[in-house]
């Protein structure tokens, strides 16, 4: 079965473009849970423009399924991951002023970094790296000892209602290389209520899915609980 982990970034988004704390996204992840998630994750960005530091240390005593923190590997990062101890940590190769991820790690030429940074971190959590949907990168995020890969779904998400078999033909061949390797398989990335039910029938074997965007949009319309149930049909 696939879980669900929510990204509430967005939620501190609307937080912050007001200040205070409204919406509280304390209360958002405590309800996003009982409405059935089975993580939250978060992005704390160096600019802390959504989820600051200071969230996710509060959030440590709160998230009561898997907490997933992406980021930037930098020595800001890792003593973050060494002081809450997540289930698992994400390591996207985003430079710091970047608007949002736009693609996976080089796990061959950057596997030196990698491999020192995984080495560091698989004492304290899982770690899974974001990668495109190609064997190479699946193959190096292997040998730089990764748990887990995560692959960047924008491609079949923007190609979806032209021709979802071939959209998702890359991601289906990355999938069965990270499943020969022992790697176990996230994605994430513009997937939605449209896309996210082929992709996981497609590849059952996807561990987890991490939404955020999408689904806090829907759920502006839809709302909050019916939305969260309505990505938990999709996937199981």
């Amino acid at each position: 079965m696939t879980r669900l982990s929510v990204n509430i970034n967005k939620i501190a988004t609307l937080r912050n473009a007001r200040g205070g704390n409204n919406p509280d996204i304390i209360y958002a992840a405590k309800q996003i849970e009982s409405f059935g998630a089975e993580g939250i994750t978060v992005h704390p960005r160096p600019d802390e423009r959504h989820i600051t530091k200071n969230d996710v240390y509060v959030l440590k005593d709160t998230v009561k399924t898997e907490f997933n923190i992406e980021g930037y590997p930098d020595e800001r990062y890792i003593s973050i991951i060494k002081d809450i101890k997540p289930a698992q940590a994400t390591l996207v190769p985003d430079k710091p002023d970047q608007l949002t991820s736009n693609h996976g790690w080089d796990t061959v030429n950057d596997a030196a970094q990698l491999k020192d940074i995984i080495a560091r971190l698989k004492p304290i959590c899982r770690v899974s790296v974001f990668v495109d949907a190609d064997c190479r990168m699946v193959e190096g995020a292997a040998q730089c000892g990764a748990d887990r890969v995560e692959l960047y779904t924008q491609s079949y998400a923007e190609n979806y209602f032209k021709n979802r078999e071939k959209a998702i033909e890359p991601f289906v061949r990355a999938a069965r290389c990270a499943e020969d390797l022992g790697l176990g398989l996230n994605a994430g990335h513009d997937l939605s209520l449209d896309n996210l039910e082929y992709f996981v029938k497609t590849i059952p074997y996807t561990s987890e899915v991490s939404i955020g965007h999408a689904l806090i949009c829907d759920a502006l319309y839809l709302g909050l609980k019916n939305t969260v149930e309505m990505y938990l049909r999709c996937l199981h």
